[in-house]
């Protein structure tokens, strides 16, 4: 039985899925572990995640109990934005700086001030923050100007990982779309950009190629076959970014819309137009099809919850337990910016918990928790609306937090619509697989996405009495949160707006 490896290679683990390349059918899957890191100081070595790749890979083989020759296609997903600094000897400069890694935030701010900020919109589709990687290339020759004179090469690490299984620089649109100096609608790097770091530099030959979503890298090296023990025939794929591999792995189509609760909070869809919000708020990115997946991404999510379970001294099952047991709209408001936050871009932010009372109870601060990632993640919608984009679809909650019915009833209770998820507990290692066996067969990656669609299922609706309190609530939230200076009231359920472009 021919199969495909995915991997989705996260801030916190790395996780591989095997599946049937006939008809998708998930055959075995491993995890392992990825060395902590917190912001604003937000860095990992390189060489731990080719080992937690390893690891998991080896892991999803011996679950599947299958021979490593059966795998003819990998491909490889993982955090966005990140730095990863080469010198002229491929040798990792330093650790690499991570997407929550907000030290960059003053040299983000020079270069905003020189670009002007509707203008880099206009330019690449978004408005970085300190998670984009120019800004990190710019930390770089300030903080660092021995590494930056060392620097032959950039990478994200996805693009890294797989430089390391197929011996190619290439990345793909989504990916680059991330970093700041792309333009998606483009389809090109705009050097010029990267030139406000370093004029004298010739940008070009250090960045890597852009491959389409169904393109081939090549086979791989006879090092990381000998490395994973796979055929050094095995087809690599281009990869993409985590979000970009869940939008294939569960197969949305425009209008749904999906909510992310990981290490960081995501809510996208789809679109088949580009997307430039002068709000700055909503990334006009790339897609891993060919089109487009309009996003707002929070710093902080299910650390918040997982900070608050140990505050208050439970499991992740007791938390949920409590906050849903709590009643709405009299306990206390949280501004979930415990590490900074990036959308609104508060690099420098924290926590702040707002409305407590001598009465208030282990019960309103647990829901406090799951309110304050939900409430920005529902903010990012409505600014998504204002963009112009359509989701009125289905809602598809996922991520490791999908998996607490505190997450996706009050996500229910507060979006006023019934939440599904998708059978597809690692959207993003099965998107990953999606491209890998279109790479293989040919075929286009949307029609293997078509045909690998995953079933949903309803798991929350609102529940009675939500509906008065839903207003309340969130205007409590944007008023602490400070998301009433981006007029959401008015945003909610509007159309287009004067900052949307299409």
């Amino acid at each position: 039985m021919p199969l495909v490896a995915g991997v989705d290679s996260s801030t916190q683990s790395c996780k591989v899925e095997l599946r049937d390349l006939h008809d998708g059918a998930l055959v075995g899957s491993g995890s392992a572990p990825h060395p902590p890191a917190f912001a604003p100081h937000s860095e990992q070595d390189p060489a731990a995640w080719w080992q937690a790749l390893r690891a998991a890979l080896g892991g999803a083989l011996r679950s599947a109990g299958v021979d490593a020759a059966a795998v003819r296609g990998i491909a490889v997903d993982a955090q966005c934005h990140g730095l990863v600094a080469l010198d002229e000897d491929d040798q990792v400069i330093r650790p690499a700086k991570l997407w929550n890694d907000t030290s960059s935030a003053p040299q983000l701010e020079r270069i905003k001030e020189r670009i002007g900020a509707a203008a880099w919109i206009r330019a690449i589709g978004s408005l970085p923050t300190a998670a984009f990687t120019l800004s990190k290339v710019a930390w770089l020759a300030e903080n660092e100007p021995d590494n930056f004179r060392r620097l032959r090469r950039i990478l994200l690490p996805h693009d890294w990982l797989t430089w390391r299984l197929g011996g190619r620089y290439a990345t793909d649109r989504s990916e680059a779309s991330g970093t700041g100096y792309y333009s998606a609608a483009e389809g090109r790097y705009r050097l010029d950009l990267l030139q406000l770091v370093a004029p004298d530099r010739e940008w070009a030959d250090a960045l890597p190629e852009v491959l389409g979503a169904s393109q081939a890298v090549g086979t791989l090296s006879a090092r990381a076959a000998g490395e994973l023990g796979l055929s050094p025939e095995t087809i690599v794929g281009p990869g993409g970014g985590d979000q970009h591999a869940a939008a294939v792995g569960l197969g949305i189509v425009p209008a749904d819309v999906v909510y992310t609760f990981g290490t960081s909070g995501v809510v996208f869809t789809t679109s088949r137009e580009p997307v430039f919000d002068l709000n700055g708020i909503v990334d006009g990115v790339a897609d891993m099809t060919g089109g487009y997946l309009p996003l707002v991404s929070t710093l902080n999510a299910a650390r918040v919850t997982d900070t608050f379970a140990r505050l208050l001294g439970v499991d992740h099952v007791g938390l949920a337990e409590l906050a849903l047991d709590a009643p709405g709209g009299s306990g206390p408001v949280l501004a979930a910016f415990l590490d900074g936050e990036r959308k609104p871009n508060r690099p420098g932010a924290r926590g702040l918990l707002a409305g407590l009372t001598s009465a208030t109870s282990r019960e309103e601060l647990a829901r406090a928790a799951f309110e304050g990632v939900i409430l920005g993640l529902i903010s990012g919608e409505a600014h998504l609306n204002v963009a112009g984009v359509d989701t009125s679809g289905r809602l598809i909650a996922t991520g490791g937090g999908a998996r607490s019915a505190a997450y996706t009833q009050l996500l229910a209770d507060l979006a006023g619509r019934e939440v599904l998820v998708a059978d597809a507990p690692e959207a993003s290692a099965r998107g990953a697989c999606v491209q890998a066996a279109a790479v293989v067969t040919g075929e286009p990656i949307t029609d293997v996405l078509r045909a690998w669609t995953p079933p949903t299922r309803v798991v929350a609706g609102p529940r009675p009495g939500t509906d008065a309190l839903r207003e309340l609530i969130r205007d409590r939230y944007d008023l602490v949160a400070g998301w009433d200076a981006f007029d959401l009231p008015a945003a909610r359920g509007a159309g287009p707006a004067e900052g949307a472009v299409r």
